[in-house]
């Protein structure tokens, strides 16, 4: 399809051609004074008239002076809640040895509001858990969400003081993961598709020829990729970190690091695991479940009953040469989308960008 314009009364029928549609609708919403994904029905339930203001350590929602539904900036939540699973059943067990699959048919559900960079998020957990160039087996339960989800996405033209989507390729426009994107203008939204399932959608709305609005649309997009402040060079990355491992600059910054793991929580990408055995109350069977984890906490670089990784520093180290370093190796791109989040959700602030810049400012000794 080509660029249309819809009008702003439109987007309460694309929510609802969405729900007609046999889709479970997502959408922003505001609850504990930040932005989250939730059931929504009419775009009044959007976080309309409001502003995010994000900087390391600090996020807050004020009234933006106008009546904009996507004036703010994402909060927390990524798509990854919507594909990968924070806790699931992979499959369960009976005393009497009868085994049962927790795989079942996922909901048919669509996400209002993905940004450029949830969806390069997106794109970085395809290649960890569909079968392709980068992995041998398809993981049956990101495969069944993934295929039933329908993702609109939300191109920024406003940006907060933690992003730097643009040093790594990832936004603030949607070029390709979704099945409809819309730019917000004052008037409207610019409109276009990117899938099959998008145009079905989009030929049930009232869109009209575009007459100018889609060079608007561009220039505001552009300079939100113009107002980012923060960068990360990837010029040499890998060998950057790999050849700096024991530079004093980790030291510092797990005199900082809570190891609390809020940055990989919140991270788009990250999906790091554990599966645990929970068995019934009554002794019968047991549940063999799936649970988001982190390179963070001393558990899991446990093994054989030794810790790996018993120092902040060790585990801070591992995350960032891993993410923005052997990612490059392992994925041939970065692991880092530069939304942000984990800059902006660290309660002490530490700044990865900051981080990378002071080990490349000042090298220490190569690591034997």
């Amino acid at each position: 399809m080509d660029t249309a314009f819809m009008p702003k009364e439109g987007l309460d029928d694309l929510i609802r051609q969405l729900a007609d549609s046999g889709y479970r609708v997502f959408g922003p919403t505001v609850r504990a004074g930040a932005v989250v994904f939730d059931r929504v029905d009419s775009a009044a339930q959007l976080p309309v008239g409001l502003a995010s203001v994000q900087e390391p350590g600090r996020y807050r929602l004020e009234e933006s002076g106008n009546r904009r539904f996507f004036d703010f900036v994402n909060g927390h939540e990524s798509l990854k809640r919507f594909t990968f699973a924070s806790q699931e059943k992979l499959w369960s067990f009976s005393a009497d040895g009868t085994f049962q699959s927790g795989l079942s048919e996922s909901p048919r559900t669509a996400v209002i509001g993905a940004r450029a960079c949830d969806i390069a998020g997106m794109k970085v957990q395809d290649r960890t858990f569909l079968k392709g160039k980068h992995s041998p087996h398809t993981d049956p339960y990101y495969a069944d969400r993934r295929r039933n989800l329908f993702v609109v996405a939300v191109n920024c033209t406003v940006c907060v003081s933690t992003c730097f989507c643009a040093s790594q390729n990832a936004g603030p426009m949607a070029e390709d993961g979704f099945d409809i994107s819309l730019t917000e203008l004052e008037d409207g939204f610019v409109v276009e598709t990117g899938s099959a399932a998008g145009e079905a959608i989009a030929a049930k709305l009232d869109l009209i020829p575009p007459k100018g609005a889609r060079e608007r649309a561009e220039e505001s997009i552009k300079a939100c990729a113009q107002a980012q402040v923060r960068y990360i060079d990837n010029d040499g990355i890998y060998e950057l970190l790999f050849n700096n491992l024991e530079h004093p600059r980790w030291d510092d910054v797990a005199e900082r690091c809570l190891s609390c793991a809020n940055c990989v929580m919140v991270c788009p990408t990250c999906f790091c695991h554990r599966e645990v055995e929970v068995p019934s109350m009554d002794g019968t069977g047991s549940d063999h479940v799936r649970q988001w984890d982190a390179c963070f906490t001393l558990e899991h670089g446990s093994t054989h009953g030794r810790h790996l990784r018993p120092e902040v520093r060790q585990r801070y180290r591992q995350w960032l040469t891993h993410k923005v370093g052997a990612w490059w190796e392992q994925f041939e791109t970065s692991g880092c989308v530069g939304c942000g989040r984990c800059i902006t959700w660290c309660p002490t602030g530490i700044d990865l960008t900051e981080e990378i810049a002071a080990i490349r400012d000042q090298p220490g000794e190569k690591a034997s």
